[in-house]
This record gives C-alpha cells, structure tokens and sequence, in this order.
C-alpha cells in the first residue's frame, strides 16, 4: 500500500497544482475609468432566463428593467437600445427615473409593416422624451443581413431624420460603411461595430486595442466630415475560440480595459456591448452568443472589477477537490480489483493507473463546470451530460480493466445477441462506454466539419474518457520484426470500429486545417480524436 498512497499523493498534487494554476487570478492593467468616472454608454436588452425578442410580442415586465437600470446607474448614465417591442419601448421613461440617457435604436428587417411599426414608435418616443434620447439609431446591421438595400435605407434615415430633433445615425459592422459610403451623408455621425473575435481574420485579446484603434481610424479618413462613434465593442467570456481568439473572463476583461484606455487616449467614444448576458443568443450564435455581458445573466453579478484581478477558474479549489475525489475512486477500484486477483503489479501498471487518475482527476472538474455553460435546450443538456457521465465513468471502468487484465470487446459483441455479449461486468462495461464515446465524438467531430462556427470544442471530456481507455489495453513491447505484423493486424480491426475510426481521424485533420493551429481547442479536440482513434483500432474480437 505504500507505492499506492505515495502514488496517489503524487497524482493529488499534480491534479491541484493544475487546478491552481488554471485559476489563479491575472492581474488587469489599472483602470482606464478615473474614480467616479462611468463607462459612456452600454449595450442593454433586459432579457433573462428563457425570454426573447424572438417570436410573440411579449413586452418585457417594466419592474425588472427598472431593476436593471438602477444597477447599471452605477457604472454608466447611458444605454443603447435595438428595438422598441417586446416592451422595449419602456427604456426610455424608466431611464428617465434614474438620470439616464439612451441611445434609441429601432429595429427594420425585411418584413416592411414590422419596420414601419419601429419607425413610428421610436418617432413618438423621440418627441415625447427630447431630454433622454440622446441620439436615433435607424436600424442595426441591416445591411450585414441583407434585409434592406441601401437606397431604401437611406430613405427611412432621411424619414425619422426630418421628425425628430436630436441626431440620427446607423449602426453596421465597419466594413459595410466602407462598402456603401453613400449613407454617409444621410446621417449626423457614422456609428461602426468592430468585434475583434467575430472578424473574418479573428484578433486575439491582446491585439483588440490596436485592431479597434486601427479600424477607427481607416473609417474617420474615409468619412473625415463626420464623427466616427464606436457603436460596438466587446468581448465573449465563454464560448468557443476562432483561430487565436480566446473567450474567457480574462481576456474579456483585458480587451476591455486595452480599448478603453486607448479610446481615452485618442478621444473618442466607445459603447461596450453588453450588460447582460443574453441566454437568447445562444439559439443563433451557440455558446459565445451567450456570454458577452458585462453581467451574468442568472445572479446579475458583475464579472469582474475595473483594474483588479480576474480568474478564468474562480471556482478552482473545488474542481481540484474534485479531481482528487475521482484520483482516489480510480486507486480505489483498481486497488480493490487487484487485490481479489492478488496478482503483482509492475512498474508499468502502477505508471498507467497513475497517468489515468491524472488525466481524468484533472480534467473532470472542466467537463462539469462546461456543463451548465454550453448547454441551453433540452438536446444540450443530454449531450452535456453523456460527455459528463463517459468522463466520469471511463476512468473508473478502466482502472477495473487495468486491475483485471480485461479489454474492450468489439462493438458487434455488445451489440449483438445476448450469447456473444460478454458475461464478465468490467468488459461489458468497457465496451458500451466505447461506443457511446464513439457515439459522441463522430456527432462532435462531424459537427465541427460540416457546421463549425458557433460548434464548441469537447477537448476536456474527450480527453478524460479516451486517455484511460487507450492506457487500459492490454499492449505488449514492439519486437523488431513484428511491427509490420503488428500494424496489419489493427488494420483488420471490426468494420465498425475501423469505419468509426477512420471518420474521427479524417475529421480530426480537417478540424486542425479549417481552424488553424493558432487554435489550440481545435488542436487538443483532434488530438483527442486521433487518440480514440487509434484505441477504436485495438478491438480484434468481433465475430467472423
């Protein structure tokens, strides 16, 4: 038991030491806000939980916007607004209450009588609060949608320009400004949203300032009459990477206080989106959608504190804690089965049972914290929680087939007639973990090549089932002269297993090449893949 409990410290120590060093908090540059200054203005819909401006007409209850305004009081005197049903026509009478200003937006689509409705209410809402409105944003990214061509829209801009009496711009990614210049002169100011990781180069975090500073710039030369408004800043803090770009609370918080602090510098105005958390963007854009606020969506918590330290892992002692809980099951169960066989252990088992309690203890506690976070619908939730349960349950299994000597049997024998499955519990217990991992990993992997961008990257839970499963089997040394022999009898492996694993390989290259090696959630997922792989092509016993 000594080697055992010396061991197990050791994969304890390595489990935590990840753990706190993932979690550590990262120091942010000093605040680029002088105490007592507030943001200029923030992005605000009031959607929470399931609400969305997708479908009915449903206005949102005026009590929580009130509540929402007074905390976000705090930090600005400014809101920017999209639209004006769902009850968002309330903002500007609430924000009244409190001393603040709103940039009213209206929202045109290429349903005519919905865009017509828009116009009409923001003009009434123009008229009737002169001293809260600050500015009339006619439309948001219409042009990026292609739901309106440029010439009706500089018609409906002139039409609310010539009703209200404080000034009047539209809102669009910055490349549709260069495009379509004409609109230019149709509007008091040029309003541009410049999202670094949304790019079709994405910018990592650390170049966000420069990228915002540099794009403004390009547009102020093209539109040198008019004041160029950055209408549109942010960062995700969960969610998927493209190429480079990382979302995280860290990276959400630097890129904000980078670009902020050049703004200050170079004099001009940024408005941040967002203040919430908005669960509804999940259903069009995934994960990421979800998570740009500067708030949670649930707790209405702020996710960080101007020139402070930020955690991608605050929650990190209890994720380690749980990691060694599963180290200790892994020893656990291999110890117990060991010592019914009361067969020796080598050096080489005692290396792998360690590596499996490493891996799995270290991995298990991002795979549950990922659960909640990228899951939404009810198919979300299910799928979470089978990568949750084979994370969890493959390194247990694996440590019984390392203590037993068991391996796992082809997908035909577990899914054929009850006489061919396999009696012994730990074998069988393999082989449906096999193939609901497999299961799992072409839907993942297939997602990835055939629908990829707003797809996350299951690299954690795919690691802390594959790793224990590949250092269970039964393997011996390669002798020279055998090797050949050796790889032609895995390529004879089942047609399933070896139609499986070609898939994942196949996908795991394409992955890598589509996102870039810049992209090391793409990277670790194909690793990940091409480990399955080449466990998928152990299998050598299924049925003539």
């Amino acid at each position: 038991m000594g080697i055992a409990t010396a061991l197990f410290a050791i994969a304890a120590a390595a489990i935590t030491m990840a753990w706190a060093w993932l979690g550590a908090p990262v120091q942010m540059p000093p605040s680029p806000l002088t105490p007592g200054e507030k943001l200029y203005c923030v992005s605000y819909t009031p959607f929470r939980g399931a609400q969305t401006p997708i479908g009915p007409d449903i206005p949102v209850d005026p009590r929580q916007i009130d509540e929402d305004l007074a905390q976000l009081k705090e930090i600005t005197d400014c809101v920017r607004t999209y639209s004006v049903d769902h009850g968002l026509d309330q903002i500007p009478e609430l924000a009244k209450r409190h001393g603040m200003k709103v940039l009213q937006g209206l929202w045109l689509s290429n349903k005519p009588e919905l865009s017509r409705k828009q116009v009409a209410t923001t003009i009434a809402l123009a008229k009737r609060f002169p001293d809260v409105i600050a500015a009339v944003i006619v439309g948001n990214e219409v042009l990026l949608r292609g739901e309106m061509s440029a010439p009706d829209l500089i018609r409906t801009i002139r039409e609310v320009k010539a009703q209200v009496s404080m000034p009047v711009t539209y809102a669009d990614v910055w490349e549709f400004w260069l495009r379509h210049r004409d609109i230019a002169a149709a509007v008091d100011f040029v309003t541009i949203h410049i999202l670094p990781y949304w790019e079709d180069f994405p910018i990592p975090a650390r170049d966000a300032a420069e990228h915002v500073d540099a794009i403004r710039k390009r547009v102020a030369a093209a539109f040198p009459d008019k004041d160029v408004f950055v209408g549109e800043f942010g960062w995700p803090s969960a969610g998927r990477m493209r190429e480079s770009a990382l979302p995280s609370p860290v990276n959400q918080a630097f890129a904000m206080h980078e670009v902020l602090d050049r703004a200050k510098g170079e004099n001009y105005r940024v408005n941040l989106i967002e203040a919430y958390d908005q669960p509804w963007k999940r259903w069009l854009e995934g994960t990421v959608g979800g998570h740009w606020g500067l708030f949670d969506a649930y707790g209405r918590r702020a996710k960080f504190a101007w020139g402070g330290a930020v955690s991608n892992h605050p929650h990190w002692p209890w994720q380690a804690a749980g990691g060694v809980g599963l180290a200790a099951l892994v020893f656990a169960t291999a110890l117990a089965v060991r010592w019914r066989t009361a067969a020796a252990a080598s050096a080489g088992w005692w290396l792998r049972l360690t590596a499996i309690a490493i891996v799995a203890g270290g991995l298990i506690g991002w795979t549950v914290a990922n659960v909640p976070l990228e899951s939404l619908t009810l198919g979300d939730w299910l799928r979470s929680l089978a990568w949750a349960a084979v994370a969890l349950m493959s390194p247990v299994a694996a440590a019984a087939a390392l203590a037993s000597g068991a391996s796992a049997p082809s997908f035909a024998r577990v899914l054929g007639r009850p006489v061919q499955r396999p009696s012994d519990a730990v074998t069988l217990s393999l082989g449906i973990l096999l193939i609901a991992l497999a299961v799992l990993s072409v839907q993942a992997a297939l997602g990835l090549v055939f629908d990829a961008r707003y797809r996350d990257f299951p690299f954690a839970p795919l690691t802390a089932a594959t790793i224990p499963l590949l250092l269970a089997r039964k393997g011996k040394p390669a002798i020279k002269g055998k090797v050949l022999a050796t790889w032609k009898r895995r390529l004879q492996a089942p047609a399933a297993e070896t139609a499986v694993a070609v898939t994942l390989a196949a996908s795991a290259v394409y992955i890598v090449c589509n996102e870039s090696f810049a992209n090391w959630q793409a990277v670790w997922f194909s690793g990940a893949l091409l480990a399955l792989a080449f466990t998928l092509l152990q299998a050598q016993d299924g049925p003539s």
